[in-house]
């Protein structure tokens, strides 16, 4: 089962998160009462910042901080952030919803859905430009991005909407990319790869208790990349959001290759479609699930959007779906600006630096400051003894696990738990047991 290069599953840059989306505020002991700052550290994509908007009671104000490791997932955040705050005078909350899956986790979008996203990236690339010390929107700021990194976003932004025009398209044929990172991951198992696919979810996802990813879409998905297909519709344009380069070594010399990158095993469906709050979107009839991980994701996403809709600082009434539905049909999306979008009242999103992690403790602004953390699988090697320096008393440390990495074995994952938890303690964090799983270890600052 070996033949091909195991590790290369999950990819080296992650577009989606390894587990679902948490309310990070509600992980702790203790509920506070006003401002809550919170660090997300490679969370990969805006799961946890909406889980934690919807938890929010009407007199507490969120302050979310984000830190990735790469500018191009950055980029994405801040689209996804872009479309989620869309209003629904343009955009009704199921023209959004799936709009936002598609972009989220599939190859390949529609036509549709590519005129959003380049008119969308046309904004933010003005945003990131134009914007030097004061953020045009409380959501989507970038002002304490280094110089060079916000150039990169916005090379990264400009390339999209080149990349979604006829006179300029995708350089890299996403289908060719996908199916490059397949032949790479199985190897002399490709010729056998439906098999792969069937193995890696009955005696892996489903499991580990994912039976709700049904396997005619989970397939679907491994072989080319479409995990949400809502509407009758041509899926055949690059989704250049899931597009990055990657450097390689080639005899001595360094050489960056644009592909995709990511995650061909375990799925987007992780981050909003395997658990619900509602318990009839989990039924099972004769042992098999009645919806599937899509339905699930649409239902979550609808949820949080609506839960967002609820924050909105605006001064004319909020119509029904159906209404926003007919007007966001006549309506002109390319009129819609950076300072048009929705603004959440007491809810602010701020990327820092990709560096900025063991910078903090240097600030006094930051000491003592953070009540929550979250770190991802891929991130956590960063968590050390700094952190104490800027956590708040009580503050929550939440750390992604190796659940759903289905390349590891039983074995290795056991052992990356271990070695989270150890770095935990060497951080001054103890372990609460309430709320902590086999998908996040859940820690809090000792009481002083």
């Amino acid at each position: 089962m070996s033949a091909g290069r195991a590790s290369e599953g999950a990819g080296c840059i992650a577009w989606w998160g390894f587990s679902p989306a948490r309310d990070l505020h509600s992980m702790g002991p203790m509920r506070y009462e006003g401002d809550i700052n919170v660090l997300l550290v490679g969370s990969g994509d805006p799961r946890h910042i909406l889980k934690t908007i919807a938890g929010l009671q009407d007199k507490q104000s969120l302050h979310v901080w984000v830190i990735e490791n790469s500018m191009e997932v950055v980029a994405r955040q801040l689209l996804l952030l872009y479309l989620t705050l869309m209003p629904q005078e343009i955009m009704g909350i199921n023209e959004k919803t799936e709009v936002f899956l598609e972009v989220f986790g599939n190859s390949q979008i529609r036509s549709q859905t590519e005129e959003t996203l380049r008119r969308a990236a046309a904004q933010l690339s003005l945003c990131v430009t134009e914007t030097l010390d004061t953020a045009t929107h409380s959501c989507l700021d970038t002002t304490l991005l280094k110089y060079k990194e916000r150039d990169e976003l916005a090379k990264i932004f400009k390339m999209w909407v080149q990349s979604s025009s006829s006179e300029h398209p995708a350089p890299v044929s996403m289908s060719k990319a996908w199916d490059y990172r397949v032949r790479q991951h199985l190897g002399t198992r490709y010729d056998s790869k439906k098999g792969c696919f069937d193995w890696d979810l009955t005696m892996k996802l489903h499991d580990k208790g994912c039976g709700v990813i049904n396997k005619h879409q989970y397939v679907r998905w491994r072989e080319q990349g479409l995990a949400f297909e809502m509407r009758e519709g041509v899926y055949q344009i690059t989704n250049p959001t899931l597009l990055s380069p990657r450097v390689f070594s080639q005899r001595g010399d360094k050489m960056a290759i644009r592909g995709y990158w990511g995650d061909i095993v375990s799925s987007p469906y992780l981050s909003f479609g395997i658990e619900s709050d509602d318990k009839s979107l989990l039924k099972t009839q004769n042992g098999q699930h009645i919806k599937t991980a899509q339905d699930i994701s649409f239902a979550n996403l609808q949820g949080l959007f609506e839960s967002l809709s609820s924050r909105r600082r605006c001064l004319t009434p909020s119509k029904s779906d159906t209404e926003a539905e007919e007007a966001s049909a006549s309506a002109d999306q390319s009129s819609i600006t950076i300072s048009d979008l929705m603004h959440l009242n007491g809810v602010s999103v701020t990327f820092l630096p990709m560096d900025s992690l063991e910078k903090l403790p240097e600030k006094q602004k930051y000491s003592h400051f953070f009540n929550a953390f979250f770190f991802s699988v891929s991130c956590v090697h960063q968590l050390g003894p700094m952190i104490r320096q800027i956590a708040a008393p009580d503050a929550v440390l939440v750390l992604e696990l190796a659940k759903y990495i289905l390349d590891l074995s039983k074995e290795q994952e056991a052992g990356f738990a271990e070695k989270v938890a150890s770095m935990a303690l060497e951080a001054g964090f103890e372990p609460r047991h309430e709320g902590s799983s086999d998908i996040h270890a859940v820690f809090i600052q000792p009481k002083q």
